[in-house]
């Protein structure tokens, strides 16, 4: 009888090993850390909670970001990239894998849902930038190791429901701060360098260029430093209008 209740007891600590095991081997993979906040952030995990996230909370694949009304958020990954969100934005971390010594496993593609955001290039993206991917319901954002602000307004929060007060149309606004981005869809493929504004209204439309600042702005807290990125040089367009205003 103790033989048979000794090993009753050693196949339930052998399950209970595997459950964890599994469990450890499917844990979400953390991304990165949110490293400044103006305001409430939450995140949508993948089974389908809600969460508050604070300063030095991480970030892990899969996560849905949701920046509330006048809250900007700075996330910093584990590969020196930064990703900033304005107020109102959603933002999806569909994956990222990153090892400083395997660049063959790398990889980091994110989802603009509605909102904007400014993105600047890390270790991941300067070494293999075709695995740097930003997806939006009219466009993909591929890059050249750069600094750039994608913006996209969904139908109901275009002409005078636009967050940012411009009225513009629904698509995808893009500012480009400092290197290259492409701007590619079903209707074609659009080159957008540090200086120029681009929009993309849908998948069966090409991009095009804009001839000046469709409306963007990108203010975030004085508490947030200018970080890696080189937008103090490209802080004027042609017109010497303001394209990136941090106060």
């Amino acid at each position: 009888m103790l033989l048979i209740k000794n090993c009753t007891a050693i196949k339930f600590l052998f399950l209970l090993s595997l459950c964890l095991s599994c469990a450890f081997s499917f844990a979400a993979q953390v991304a990165g850390t949110v490293t400044h906040l103006s305001g409430p952030l939450l995140v949508k995990k993948t089974d389908g909670t809600v969460k508050v996230l604070t300063q030095k909370s991480t970030v892990e694949q899969g996560d849905i970001l949701i920046a509330e009304k006048d809250t900007y958020a700075r996330i910093k990954f584990a590969d020196n990239s930064e990703v900033t969100l304005r107020p109102n934005t959603q933002l999806r971390i569909d994956q990222f894998s990153f090892e400083e010594d395997k660049p063959a496993n790398d990889g980091f593609a994110m989802t603009l849902i509605k909102g904007g955001m400014r993105a600047v290039t890390g270790i991941l993206g300067k070494r293999n930038k075709e695995r740097f991917g930003l997806n939006t319901p009219t466009a993909s954002i591929g890059i050249r190791g750069t600094t750039f602000i994608a913006e996209y307004v969904p139908p109901e929060l275009s002409g005078a429901n636009d967050p940012q007060g411009a009225g513009r149309p629904p698509g995808l606004y893009v500012q480009v701060l400092d290197g290259t981005i492409f701007l590619k869809n079903d209707a074609g493929l659009l080159e957008v360098s540090a200086g120029q504004f681009a929009y993309a209204v849908s998948f069966s439309k090409p991009p095009v260029l804009l001839p000046n600042n469709p409306g963007m702005q990108f203010s975030p807290p004085v508490s947030f430093p200018a970080g890696n990125s080189q937008e103090n040089a490209s802080n004027e367009n042609k017109s010497g209008s303001l394209i990136c205003e941090v106060r």
